[in-house]
């Protein structure tokens, strides 16, 4: 592995560069010592929408003067990271948005089933994401 990427701090009030580190899914280097104590450094949680990524070759495209960080990354995170910084045309986005409209549709449907088969609320909210408060209306 060589650096392959850049996590960087995007500067307040510029546009949006490169992906969160969020978005790029689960990356090895984001386990290790050197990304924890950048991330500690700065004050910022890997989930932080202000901690980018960017591929090594977009290096350029840093706002002079961000803090940055060179990391390793595998062949597949490298694509991953790649895709994530494409920009996506609005039919791209607009079958995201229907997929996740299909992939929601039925959520109330399933909650109830999961608290039937005594899955409690607080696990389901870590699971799914979902407001605990949606949970427990629905509550069996």
């Amino acid at each position: 592995m060589a650096d392959d990427a850049f996590l960087f701090l995007l500067p307040d009030r510029h546009p949006r560069l490169g992906t969160a580190l969020a978005a790029a899914g689960d990356l090895e280097c984001v386990e290790t010592p050197a990304v924890h104590g950048w991330l500690r450094a700065h004050d910022v949680s890997e989930s932080s929408e202000e901690v980018r990524i960017l591929p090594a070759e977009a290096e350029a495209f840093i706002p002079e003067g961000a803090e940055r960080l060179p990391i390793p990354l595998s062949e597949d995170e490298a694509l991953r990271v790649q895709q994530e910084c494409s920009p996506r045309t609005v039919t791209d986005m607009e079958s995201e948005l229907l997929d996740f409209r299909d992939t929601t549709q039925d959520w109330e449907a399933l909650v109830h089933r999961a608290l039937a088969a005594g899955i409690s609320a607080p696990r389901i909210a870590r699971l799914t994401g979902l407001d605990p408060q949606d949970i427990g209306r629905l509550g069996v």
